[in-house]
This record gives C-alpha cells, structure tokens and sequence, in this order.
C-alpha cells in the first residue's frame, strides 16, 4: 500500500514538472499584439451585430409587408 502512494507521488510531481516544462516553451503574446487583437474582434462583432440587426430588421419589414 505504501507503494501506491509513493509511486502516485512521484508520477504527480513528474506532471507537475513537465507542465512547468511546457509553459516555459509557450511564446506568450506582447500587450501591443493583445490590444491589437482585442480591437480586431470588438471591431468585427459590433460589425457583424449591426449586419444583423439591419438583415432582422428588413425580414421583418418584408414580413410586415407581406402579412399586413
């Protein structure tokens, strides 16, 4: 039993070690690429949130149109 424990021991701290490990590979983005990107996707979905909206609201103009 106390095998167990100590063979689950060493496997966990072997995890932890080769976690610790990858992180140190990870090329972490700069703040100026982060920023840069944060704008990109605000940008795209205000866009696309108003792409929508208009296409919402001919829909249900023509529906209006068609049924009223």
């Amino acid at each position: 039993m106390g095998e167990a424990s100590n063979k689950s021991k060493g496997s966990v701290k072997k995890w932890f070690a080769g976690l610790k490990a990858e992180f140190k590979r990870i090329i972490w983005p700069t703040k100026a690429s982060v920023i840069r990107q944060t704008v990109v996707v605000t940008v795209i979905t205000v866009i696309l949130g108003v792409l929508i909206s208009l296409i919402d609201q001919l829909i249900q103009f023509g529906l209006d149109h068609i049924i009223g």
